[in-house]
């Protein structure tokens, strides 16, 4: 059993208490009020008061740092610590009934992921990793998996609306069919990324992502001895808007098959 670092103890409280809202509301969400920023792209009543339980929780204990968070502007502080905020990861999952959504909160040190916290408060799943603290779910150390055979790999991705295609996005998944087991999109980067720690998924790759959908999936997936870059194989940093995680023992294998000319 982990022994959780005093962050994370303070952000578990403040997403346990973000999410007893989500889970009402999630009961209700035929009800909810739903405004559209674009198409595939919402904002629900229920991540404007999530985002709000978290920020005031936390800004309790780190009055002093600075908030970047999806749905607002920046609360500046000390630059050198910095929280990011996802109040749900997997909004539209959200609007839909579809159980699969995270609240993401991580702490940057000097633009380096140190702490991160992935839950559902729908499925009690909550994902947290420290650096150096490994990563874990609940009580349950986290570990990839060690699937090297690309005919037994299962991979995630993310099924994007058509206005959100890029360039070489249907060949890219057409290629990954052709030689992995199969194909899984959660609707949620950071669950993708959690799956991918937890050893369900073997890798994940997706393009066009912001810092607090991946933030504290990729200290998930490092700390449970997988491996992170850009799909083109480049190093990954936080202005990376594209990212690919997996293994490690097929990593190359996925950056061969998603170099499409």
């Amino acid at each position: 059993m982990g022994i959780q670092p005093p962050i994370i103890n303070i952000f578990e409280k403040a997403v346990r208490k973000a999410g007893k809202i989500l889970i009402r509301d999630f009961k209700e969400v035929e009800n909810l009020q739903i405004q559209s920023k674009s198409l595939g792209n919402f904002v629900t009543s229920a991540d404007l008061k999530s985002e709000k339980i978290i920020i005031e929780t936390l800004q309790y204990y780190f009055p002093d740092y600075t908030y970047r968070s999806e749905e607002r502007p920046d609360i500046s502080g000390d630059k050198d610590h910095v929280i990011i905020i996802d109040p749900i990861d997997g909004t539209t999952n959200f609007i839909h009934g579809i159980p699969v959504f995270g609240i993401v909160v991580a702490k940057l040190f000097k633009n380096e992921i140190q702490d991160g916290v992935i839950f559902n408060p729908i499925t009690n799943d909550f994902f947290w990793s420290s650096k150096g603290q490994g990563a874990w779910c609940n009580n349950t150390r986290l570990r990839v998996s060690k699937r090297e055979n690309i005919e037994d790999s299962i991979i995630g991705f993310d099924i994007l609306h058509s206005k959100q295609m890029y360039k070489n996005y249907l060949n890219e998944i057409d290629q990954i069919a052709k030689q992995y087991t199969g194909l899984r999109s959660m609707g949620s980067a950071s669950i993708n990324l959690a799956y991918t720690a937890a050893g369900k998924l073997d890798a994940y790759w997706g393009r066009n992502l912001n810092l607090w959908d991946v933030s504290s999936g990729i200290l998930l997936v490092t700390e449970a001895g997988g491996q992170i870059s850009r799909p083109s194989g480049e190093d990954w940093d936080i202005d990376s808007s594209d990212i690919l995680a997996s293994n490690g023992y097929i990593h190359q294998k996925m950056i061969q098959n998603l170099l499409i000319k």
